[in-house]
């Protein structure tokens, strides 16, 4: 089980790092470049998903599944984003919105088709941060994100989500976003919960991507900058290695 790999690996300290890719932001031939690096470096996980209605997902991670072994996990943006090709579902609750949709439309819509899928499903308590600028998250999901400075609210909210059962919880600051979560939140956050955390947003160079380890992610989430620069997939790799 994909959930109990990283449950074990955050068990013994390590950090792991997965890769979001949208299917709207990608042409086969930029993915054959990225699978190219995905088996040079072997990240832990594969993101798939978007804020925006794709209709390449199927086709898409099955390029993936085709030309690499790391487990692919669905990131959706809505109910109908779901894939059967997927090993797997981040079964997402965006908690820090009052949106009914994201709290729980989305899932009772999906649920038939997930239980009849047999993919993992991971419930994953899904907190969006300010990032510096309106994210695709909070345009399309129609909420708004905890404010930067408000740590005392990302922590409540993260309680909460895990005493409602979540397995994981996941810090967004937003695809493209101008500044990272903040360390001191993200730390917090850990010192406060026990199930593995996801940090992602913001996080486009070795530098961030080292302190959102530091300061107490188990799984840091990068994809925008892979967009931009394939070749970057090695040096992120290593510098989650490395701590």
């Amino acid at each position: 089980m994909i959930y109990d790999k990283i449950l074990e690996k955050k068990n013994r300290g390590l950090k792991q790092i997965a890769l979001l890719i949208d299917p709207d932001k990608i042409t086969s031939g930029d993915l054959n470049v990225l699978l190219s690096s995905v088996n040079e470096t072997l990240p832990d996980l594969i993101l798939v998903g978007g804020s925006l209605i794709s209709e390449k997902t199927d086709e898409l991670i099955k390029g993936i599944k085709k030309g690499c072994d790391v487990p692919v996990l669905l990131f959706p943006g809505s109910s109908i984003q779901i894939s059967r090709f997927a090993d797997g579902i981040l079964f997402l609750t965006l908690l820090s919105g009052r949106n009914p949709e994201f709290l729980i439309s989305h899932h009772v819509s999906s649920a038939p088709l997930l239980r009849s899928s047999g993919m993992e499903v991971i419930s994953t308590g899904y907190i969006l941060i300010d990032g510096g600028k309106v994210s695709s998250v909070e345009y399309m999901s129609n909420t708004k994100p905890i404010p930067r400075e408000k740590t005392d609210l990302a922590v409540a909210t993260a309680l909460a989500g895990e005493m409602m059962g979540m397995k994981m919880l996941y810090l967004e600051a937003g695809s493209g976003a101008l500044t990272p979560v903040p360390e001191t939140m993200v730390g917090k956050v850990k010192e406060q919960t026990d199930v593995p955390l996801f940090v992602g947003g913001g996080l486009n160079s070795k530098e961030k991507i080292r302190s959102a380890c530091k300061a107490g992610a188990d799984v840091v989430v990068v994809g925008n900058a892979f967009e931009k620069d394939p070749g970057l997939l090695r040096s992120f790799v290593e510098t989650v290695r490395e701590m």
